[in-house]
């Protein structure tokens, strides 16, 4: 049951002012508070979002103008709720913010949220510690014998727009005919990276992902099979090299 502002002791109800406030200008600040000291405290909060979101997603920032902007953080301040004291998570809840709680305006670029949610996830393949507990496997295992691992701290992406591309100097306006496959991963030196694929390869990439069971040769039978492809020798080959690269590359750890 929530409770009523009112009914709080008084040094709350002035903290709920003085949050409230910060987050949201247009509300009243406590009476008792000089405003060039509240002016302090509202650049302190609106900076500090604006410079960690500017940071986790530096092209959006980038290709958007100052004033809409602005108005974009201080509407995530006074309409969203963060969840986490985390900053690394931030981006997190701006995505969600952009996705769930934002009126889209009619002159929003078209690619948006696939922007945003594609400069998350490069944040969130940098800081995962998913690959922290994984089964024993062989780094040297045969990978078409085998089961393929795959890195868990791999994504495979699509979208609509190449959002590998977008920035000041390329800003489509519609989407190509074929959407865009993308991974994003760690190197061995941690450093993170993306590369370009095609539907196959990420189909191929996502067996992997979704199940454990299969050897690297089984699925590229299925994958064969399901394109009907003339020489499923040769795609076969084809794949195998693949999954050598992808080994290479820190995308497949191995095989088990």
């Amino acid at each position: 049951m929530s409770t009523s502002p009112d009914s709080l002791p008084d040094f709350q109800r002035r903290q709920l002012a003085f949050a409230e406030h910060i987050r949201d200008p247009a509300r009243p600040a406590p009476e008792e508070i000089p405003d060039e000291r509240m002016a302090v405290y509202r650049e302190l909060f609106f900076n500090g979002f604006d410079d960690q979101l500017s940071s986790i997603f530096p092209v959006l920032r980038a290709i958007t103008d100052d004033s809409r902007w602005e108005e974009m953080v201080r509407d995530f301040m006074r309409r969203h709720r963060c969840r986490t004291p985390l900053f690394t998570r931030i981006g997190e809840e701006f995505l969600d913010y952009l996705q769930n709680r934002r009126k889209a305006a009619p002159d929003d670029f078209p690619f948006l949220l696939e922007l945003a949610h594609y400069e998350y996830a490069e944040l969130a393949v940098a800081v995962s510690d998913a690959d922290q507990e994984m089964a024993t496997y062989d780094p040297n295992g045969d990978l078409l014998e085998g089961h393929p691992v795959l890195a868990p701290t791999a994504w495979i992406l699509g979208y609509r727009f190449p959002v590998h591309r977008i920035g000041p100097d390329f800003l489509p306006t519609e989407a190509p005919p074929q959407p865009t496959h993308l991974v994003i991963y760690r190197d061995r030196q941690h450093e993170v990276h993306f590369l370009e694929i095609n539907a196959v390869t990420a189909h191929l990439l996502q067996l992997l992902k979704e199940d454990p069971v299969p050897t690297g040769l089984e699925c590229l039978r299925r994958i064969a099979q399901a394109l009907q492809h003339p020489q499923p020798d040769t795609l076969i080959d084809f794949g195998a090299e693949l999954l050598q690269e992808m080994r290479q590359r820190n995308i497949v750890l191995g095989a088990r």
